[in-house]
């Protein structure tokens, strides 16, 4: 039996582009605009998008589609004989573990939030209540868990029908939902009166201020936010690579998808920076913003009930979207590597991220007292860090020298699969960029990001975790090298 293609460009398109939008795009990208000086924040990002983002994943798709299969055998199936590369599938899979780990949970709070919205429970009451019904949401161990279980019924339900049956259908209209209700919600920010100078902030660049915040602290985040925007390096791109037929070339499908995935970051701003600067309110609160910040604007707001049930409606299936594409990976993860069908796949699967998502809830209520970063720190904290810090970085490095080292998949390998079919082709000529720039790059955001998280910590523990970030670096690097004796 061949492997399942989707039925359609768009199909591929919309749930790969699902894969990429999540809460990120809506939550961290305008809160970074924010602080970090708006427009010129965002000048810098669509430049590192383009430069970096989208060669990583023209080089994930390749590998799938080239394989035919899940990031658990692709390498298997395209390493030279006598390799190590099959164990960046180590990365692939326990990255999409990880990461559904906490974002079941915070898909839960959205679903839960979108029931509060329409319910009008942010309407006529101050700013504390506000603040307060999030610390008992957390708080509410049986709530978290059910909203948690919830999700994660809805995202197996899905895929139990299949690509084509369940996660396309579903993804494409929810994808077209999540489109239709962030056009609805810039419109009515963008006229607020007071949102004019949100938008100029939005939109004008201010490189004055860019200078004040710091010229390399703005550069570096919007680095690590185009990276990390498009959920590459685990194998959550590669498996919708695994199902597309060689009709289109890789870069025409890749930068589709990069143009929507920023179309909906970029959207979010609109939402979220006019109707903060409408209402006073910082718009780089932070991570407070979705929870705390944004209900109480809508309390504020005519017709605040309907606003806030449409806002915490189009997070969610934000949210889902990922969700139900990363579970098609979970369920491909066993088809290919046990044989198993797909029904027995999505039960077990099923199973055991339920009961691996538990952790994460039980962190902010039964089990707070682990901080496994020192005070006010979460298991989440510990999950995202894992993921995003390490798993994303060091995958997608894993995939960029694979597709251009000899002793690799190999660049001629790559080119071949990469600009086969109509469209958009690749540039050959760019292969000493994509093989020493973009690792170096990649290098830079991992070890950086360890720095910055350990920066200011005793110096016995703030070296322990910058050794253990090199032996790690170093791990990957020594896979391309290393070969055994034939």
């Amino acid at each position: 039996m061949g492997r399942e293609n989707f039925s359609s460009r768009l199909g591929f398109i919309l749930v790969s582009a699902g894969c990429a939008i999540g809460i990120g795009n809506v939550w961290k990208f305008p809160y970074l605009c924010g602080a970090y000086g708006g427009a010129a924040f965002i000048l810098i990002y669509l430049i590192f998008l383009v430069i970096m983002g989208i060669p990583v994943m023209v080089c994930e798709f390749a590998v799938g589609r080239a394989s035919r299969t899940s990031v658990a055998m692709s390498f298997d199936k395209l390493e030279p004989w006598g390799t190590y590369w099959h164990t960046h599938k180590i990365i692939g899979i326990s990255g999409c573990y990880l990461l559904l780990m906490f974002y079941t949970s915070v898909g839960g709070w959205l679903m839960n939030y979108c029931v509060k919205g329409f319910s009008g429970d942010f309407q006529n009451i101050e700013k504390d209540a506000i603040e307060g019904m999030f610390g008992d949401m957390m708080a509410d161990t049986s709530g978290m868990i059910f909203w948690t279980v919830l999700i994660c019924i809805i995202g197996f339900v899905i895929c139990v029908f299949g690509l084509q049956n369940g996660v396309e259908r579903v993804s494409k209209f929810m994808m077209v939902a999540l489109l239709a209700i962030m056009v609805i919600l810039a419109i009515r920010s963008v006229f607020l009166p007071g949102a004019l100078s949100g938008v100029k902030f939005y939109l004008i660049p201010d490189f004055k201020k860019m200078a004040e915040i710091g010229i390399g602290d703005v550069i570096f985040n919007a680095m690590s936010q185009a990276f990390f925007t498009l959920s590459i390096g685990i194998g959550a791109m590669l498996i919708f690579g695994s199902h597309l037929d060689r009709r289109r070339s890789l870069t025409g499908e890749a930068v589709s998808i990069t143009l929507l995935d920023t179309f909906v970051a970029l959207t979010s701003g609109f939402i979220i920076i006019p109707a903060c600067f409408a209402f006073a309110i910082e718009p780089g609160a932070g991570p407070s913003l979705i929870f705390i910040t944004l209900p109480n604007i809508f309390s504020q707001m005519a017709m605040g009930q309907l606003w806030g049930g449409l806002f915490f409606l189009f997070l969610t299936f934000a949210a889902l979207t990922t969700i139900v594409a990363v579970v098609e990976n979970l369920v491909s993860f066993n088809i290919d590597l046990f044989g198993w069908s797909r029904t027995k796949s999505v039960l077990v699967s099923g199973i055991l991220l339920t009961i691996l998502s538990m952790p994460c809830v039980l962190g902010f209520n039964l089990w707070s007292g682990i901080q496994p970063f020192g005070e006010d720190s979460t298991i989440m904290d510990l999950e995202d860090f894992i993921v995003s810090n390490n798993l994303l970085p060091l995958g997608s490095m894993g995939y960029i020298l694979f597709c251009t080292c000899r002793n690799g998949w190999g660049w001629k390998n790559f080119i071949r699969e990469a600009n086969q079919g109509e469209g958009m082709k690749f540039p050959v000529w760019l292969r000493p960029y994509v093989q020493y720039v973009i690792p170096l790059i990649i290098a830079v955001i991992y070890l950086k990001g360890y720095y910055d998280k350990f920066y200011g910590q005793p110096i016995l523990v703030f070296l322990g975790w910058m050794a253990l970030a090199i032996a790690l670096l170093i791990f990957v690097i020594y896979c391309v090298f290393v070969r055994k004796k034939i």
